[in-house]
């Protein structure tokens, strides 16, 4: 069963359910796509909630989704773990003994402004109890930090609860944790009817400099896959011995220090956001939603083990910070900078808040180093005309 909606389906996705025939629940976004001439196996929703309610697995595009499963569908082995994996607060306190050491805290709105700075173990990292794509995300390292962020929800909280609910991102709850240097990684992943879990991506998440909390640069590679998969596998065993969760995709984000493995987020029932799960198969041709809903395990080393010597990105392009989203954005100028575009998606910029998703082949040496670099780091205003 797969639900679909705003604010976008990839075409490789939609491809892949015209050919499959899964089923799909009837809603205004898929009845908008199938009088598009999209071909998809539209089901009611009783008929919807009764195939979620019987265990059949369940895969959505967007977290926008989150809110009809919890209303319409009466099936707690699904139910509970997306309430926990959303509540980051809930899922900190769920998972304390796996990381005694690290400092966490939950606050209301109301009281950021009121927080004694100098009390925290600095550096922290201040975010939604409910979040995605970093929105409301920042680095605390003094207190002009804090006045800064605060500030800054001031200042865009009105947009973000304008273009997703409250079930994406939240408002009323932020957590304050210690920060955890080292790495971060992103991982698309599920978990099986016995709870075993099963890696589909594994995507090294770069940044322009320690104040950076964007999306823009998610990477993978035969040299990170071999690495990590049997070491995040083994983490992803231990969490579910603590949650539980059966038949459950899910996208986690996590840090890499040392011999620690921090959780930042989990987010159920879908796998790289907006599209970007796709970089498995524009990459290696892994189609990971199929893998899913289909019960086809990937051999990961396999897979980027026949293409050695590439690095498979993709980008969230994020404009600055005071970009008028309404100005037209010339993503074919932006691709001529890129040896091998693999694939460009555009966005709404004004309804979805980014530009759109660019996906490369690099190579793995200091020309590929160098492309990936400049994306990284370009504030893409020049692009915006």
């Amino acid at each position: 069963m797969i639900i679909l909606d705003e604010p976008y389906a990839s075409v490789p996705l939609l491809d892949w359910m015209e050919a499959s025939g899964h089923p799909v629940l009837a809603n205004g976004f898929t009845e908008k796509l199938a009088a598009g001439g999209r071909s998809l196996n539209l089901v009611d929703e009783a008929e919807a909630a009764r195939r979620l309610e019987a265990g059949e697995r369940i895969y959505t595009n967007s977290e926008n989704a989150l809110a009809w499963i919890l209303d319409h569908v009466d099936n707690p082995t699904l139910t509970e773990p997306i309430r926990l994996f959303k509540d980051k607060a809930a899922m900190r306190e769920k998972l304390a003994a796996l990381n005694p050491e690290l400092f966490y805290a939950t606050v209301s709105r109301d009281e950021l402004e009121a927080i004694n700075v100098t009390d925290l173990p600095l550096p922290v990292v201040l975010k939604p109890a409910v979040g995605f794509c970093s929105m409301g995300v920042y680095v605390i390292e003094d207190p002009e930090d804090w006045a800064n962020a605060v500030a800054d929800i001031a200042r865009h909280e009105e947009g973000w609860h304008s273009r997703y609910p409250e079930s994406v991102v939240g408002s009323q709850t932020y957590v304050i944790e210690g920060y955890l240097g080292g790495t971060e990684y992103a991982l698309d992943a599920y978990f099986d009817e016995e709870g075993a879990p099963h890696i589909l991506n594994i995507l090294r998440h770069d940044f322009a400099g320690p104040e950076d909390t964007s999306d823009r640069m998610y990477l993978t590679s035969e040299a990170i896959v071999r690495e990590l998969e049997p070491r995040f596998t083994a983490w992803l065993a231990a969490v579910n011995e603590v949650v539980g969760a059966r038949a459950v995709p899910v996208h986690v984000e996590l840090r890499l220090d040392g011999d620690t493995i921090a959780p930042i987020e989990f987010n159920p029932l879908r796998f790289a956001g907006l599209g970007g799960t796709d970089v498995a198969f524009f990459g290696v041709g892994l189609r990971t939603y199929e893998a899913f809903l289909e019960d086809k395990p990937a051999d990961l080393p396999a897979l980027y083990g026949a293409h050695p010597g590439k690095v498979y990105s993709m980008s969230l392009l994020n404009p600055a910070p005071e970009a008028d989203l309404a100005r037209p954005f010339d993503a074919e100028a932006l691709c001529e900078h890129f040896t091998h575009v693999l694939s460009y998606h555009d966005f709404d910029a004004e309804t979805v808040g980014f530009y759109g998703f660019l996906f490369l082949e690099t190579t793995d040496d200091e020309a590929g180093a160098a492309e990936r670099r400049w994306l990284l780091e370009n504030d893409l205003t020049e692009f915006a005309r």
